[in-house]
């Protein structure tokens, strides 16, 4: 086993919230390590819908989820955030020093002073087309997100789904696509009704193809996936020649270790105060999708207003003697200092 790394705070979870809770941190003179599962940082932005547009991030009238990742990664530069990526925390042990021994999957540890979960959904998995032989061509022909749209431009494309990612990208790809089927297994969409009414007005100009059914097999040749067959409401097998095949049946979460720190949870989700978004255990905070309070909404507009109140619940946590004033990004010398832009 590795020595521990020290460090004031541990940052599970390395998408946009965990991202600007570095900010937050280092703004009041905090600095953090973060972990993630995913190869990469930018959770479920970088992992399922790089692509896709984000219209409620202030100041940003449209932003991409890559562009947003980027972004952020630009903003806390100034704090050298460390990042651990392909690793799962396994292991978090309060002592009683008040401080936390945090262990990762690839044997990683830490001696921290405060914990801030920023997990989202949890570990997650997509969930699959579920037909004998898709596996062979996931990731290749078959996907569960959408990385690059420009290499599925002028594709003949399947799209399976009734919810937003599905009739998002139908509505993007009925532009370019020569062929283009989008199958859901009832008439109604869990989508936004203004994607929806534009996928009917595409299907009745002709641009895209609604078929009512279920996966029913994968059409190939040798280790090329032509095409899919659908089984109809009506009963009708179809057989759809397809390059690309997408299957946007949402994600399958699971808290993984989480659930097992004792931590007060509520329908799988984290219980916070909404004055420091501290867990039940003291010196673990939770900002994001992965935590629950009255009212909560899960925006990561909302994310970030609680890292924001997190990293003041943190200072006091690690600094109780530690006089709190707040301070202003336009007007602190010391803050100024701290991001870099200070006058000479």
């Amino acid at each position: 086993m590795s020595e521990p790394i020290q460090t004031e705070v541990v940052i599970i979870g390395a998408g946009p919230c965990g991202l600007f809770q570095v900010f937050e941190l280092g703004l009041l003179g905090m600095r953090a390590h973060l972990l993630d599962s995913l190869a990469a940082p930018g959770g479920q932005c970088t992992e399922l819908y790089p692509d896709k547009p984000i219209y409620d991030i202030p100041a940003l009238p449209v932003c991409g989820a890559q562009e947003l990742v980027d972004r952020l990664m630009q903003q806390i530069k100034p704090f050298d955030p460390q990042f651990h990526l392909g690793q799962e925390v396994v292991q978090v042990t309060p002592r009683a020093d008040r401080r936390f021994d945090v262990v990762t999957s690839a044997g990683t540890r830490f001696d921290a002073g405060a914990i801030v979960i920023a997990a989202g959904v949890g570990s997650f998995q997509p969930r699959r087309l579920g037909v004998p032989g898709c596996e062979a061509f996931e990731g290749r022909q078959l996907h569960y997100r959408v990385k690059g749209a420009d290499a599925y431009r002028d594709k003949r494309l399947v799209i399976f789904g009734g919810g937003d990612s599905a009739l998002d990208w139908v509505n993007e790809f009925a532009a370019t696509a020569p062929s283009l089927t989008l199958v859901h297994r009832r008439q109604e969409f869990r989508a936004a009704p203004a994607s929806v009414a534009r996928m009917r007005e595409l299907e009745a100009a002709g641009r895209l193809r609604f078929i009512e059914g279920l996966a029913d097999g994968i059409l190939a040749e040798g280790d090329r996936l032509t095409g899919v067959r659908v089984k109809a409401a009506d009963g009708a097998l179809h057989d759809l020649p397809a390059d690309h095949v997408f299957a946007f049946f949402g994600l399958h979460p699971k808290l993984g270790p989480v659930a097992e720190w004792g931590l007060e949870l509520e329908r799988k989700a984290l219980k916070v105060d909404t004055e420091r978004f501290q867990t039940s255990v003291p010196g673990i905070f939770a900002v994001g999708d992965i935590n629950t309070y009255p009212g909560k909404k899960k925006l990561i507009l909302s994310g970030f207003h609680e890292a924001a109140l997190a990293a003041f619940g943190i200072q006091a946590w690690l600094y109780p003697e530690k006089k709190q004033f707040l301070q202003y990004t336009t007007t602190s010398p010391v803050m100024q200092k701290r991001l870099g832009v200070a006058s000479a």
